[in-house]
Protein backbone atom coordinates (compact mmCIF):
# COMPACT_ATOMS: atom_id res chain seq x y z
CA UNK A 1 0.00 0.00 0.00
CA UNK A 2 1.45 3.34 -1.27
CA UNK A 3 0.94 5.52 1.88
CA UNK A 4 0.69 9.36 1.77
CA UNK A 5 1.24 10.87 4.69
CA UNK A 6 -1.03 13.38 6.00
CA UNK A 7 1.50 15.94 8.12
CA UNK A 8 -0.19 19.29 8.04
CA UNK A 9 -4.30 20.36 8.73
CA UNK A 10 -3.52 22.26 5.81
CA UNK A 11 -3.69 19.42 3.41
CA UNK A 12 -7.42 18.96 4.19
CA UNK A 13 -8.34 21.80 1.87
CA UNK A 14 -6.72 19.85 -0.89
CA UNK A 15 -7.96 16.64 -0.16
CA UNK A 16 -11.67 17.88 -0.33
CA UNK A 17 -10.39 19.30 -3.91
CA UNK A 18 -8.83 16.24 -4.74
CA UNK A 19 -11.91 14.19 -3.61
CA UNK A 20 -13.87 15.23 -6.70
CA UNK A 21 -11.55 13.13 -9.02
CA UNK A 22 -10.58 10.65 -6.79
CA UNK A 23 -11.64 9.02 -3.38
CA UNK A 24 -9.32 9.65 -0.25
CA UNK A 25 -9.19 7.18 2.37
CA UNK A 26 -7.74 8.79 5.79
CA UNK A 27 -6.77 6.51 8.39
CA UNK A 28 -6.45 7.68 11.61
CA UNK A 29 -3.65 5.65 13.40
CA UNK A 30 -2.34 5.47 17.00
CA UNK A 31 1.01 4.19 16.98
CA UNK A 32 0.72 2.88 20.95
CA UNK A 33 -2.83 0.81 20.48
CA UNK A 34 -2.45 -3.02 19.60
CA UNK A 35 -6.42 -2.54 18.46
CA UNK A 36 -5.29 0.23 15.97
CA UNK A 37 -1.90 -1.78 14.59
CA UNK A 38 -4.77 -4.66 14.08
CA UNK A 39 -7.22 -2.45 12.19
CA UNK A 40 -3.95 -1.31 10.03
CA UNK A 41 -2.88 -5.04 9.42
CA UNK A 42 -6.03 -6.24 8.65
CA UNK A 43 -6.59 -3.05 6.19
CA UNK A 44 -3.37 -3.30 4.31
CA UNK A 45 -3.57 -7.45 3.67
CA UNK A 46 -7.32 -6.90 2.01
CA UNK A 47 -5.81 -3.73 -0.12
CA UNK A 48 -5.97 -4.76 -3.70
CA UNK A 49 -3.36 -1.95 -4.91
CA UNK A 50 -4.26 -3.21 -8.71
CA UNK A 51 -8.13 -2.74 -8.14
CA UNK A 52 -7.84 0.80 -6.02
CA UNK A 53 -4.68 2.55 -7.46
CA UNK A 54 -6.80 4.43 -9.99
CA UNK A 55 -10.16 5.11 -7.40
CA UNK A 56 -8.97 6.02 -4.06
CA UNK A 57 -5.71 7.66 -2.83
CA UNK A 58 -5.03 6.39 0.86
CA UNK A 59 -3.71 8.67 4.00
CA UNK A 60 -2.30 7.63 6.93
CA UNK A 61 -2.25 10.23 10.26
CA UNK A 62 0.06 9.30 13.08
CA UNK A 63 -1.85 10.19 16.01
CA UNK A 64 0.47 10.42 18.00
CA UNK A 65 2.33 12.97 16.12
CA UNK A 66 -0.59 15.16 14.72
CA UNK A 67 -3.89 14.90 17.39
CA UNK A 68 -4.58 18.57 16.00
CA UNK A 69 -5.11 17.13 12.58
CA UNK A 70 -6.99 14.97 13.74
CA UNK A 71 -9.14 17.17 15.39
CA UNK A 72 -9.06 19.31 12.49
CA UNK A 73 -10.72 16.46 10.50
CA UNK A 74 -13.56 16.16 12.76
CA UNK A 75 -14.09 19.77 12.66
CA UNK A 76 -14.09 20.02 8.84
CA UNK A 77 -15.91 16.83 8.03
CA UNK A 78 -18.46 16.55 11.00
CA UNK A 79 -16.94 13.53 12.63
CA UNK A 80 -16.56 12.66 15.69
CA UNK A 81 -12.77 11.46 16.46
CA UNK A 82 -11.59 7.77 17.04
CA UNK A 83 -8.56 5.63 17.00
CA UNK A 84 -8.33 3.75 14.97
CA UNK A 85 -11.01 5.28 12.31
CA UNK A 86 -11.02 4.97 8.55
CA UNK A 87 -12.75 7.75 6.35
CA UNK A 88 -13.71 7.84 2.70
CA UNK A 89 -13.62 11.18 1.51
CA UNK A 90 -15.74 11.41 -1.90
CA UNK A 91 -17.18 14.80 -3.62
CA UNK A 92 -15.50 17.19 -0.98
CA UNK A 93 -17.45 15.07 2.13
CA UNK A 94 -17.09 12.29 4.73
CA UNK A 95 -19.05 9.77 2.53
CA UNK A 96 -18.03 6.47 4.91
CA UNK A 97 -16.44 6.18 8.08
CA UNK A 98 -15.58 3.39 10.12
CA UNK A 99 -13.63 2.57 14.06
CA UNK A 100 -12.20 -0.18 15.13
CA UNK A 101 -12.44 -3.49 13.53
CA UNK A 102 -15.50 -2.23 11.71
Amino acid sequence: MNWEKLTAAEQLDQLKSDSKDKKIVIFKHSTRGSISQMALDRLERSWDANDMEDKVTPYYLDLIQHRDISAAIAEKFGIPHESPQLLVIDQGECSYHASHMG
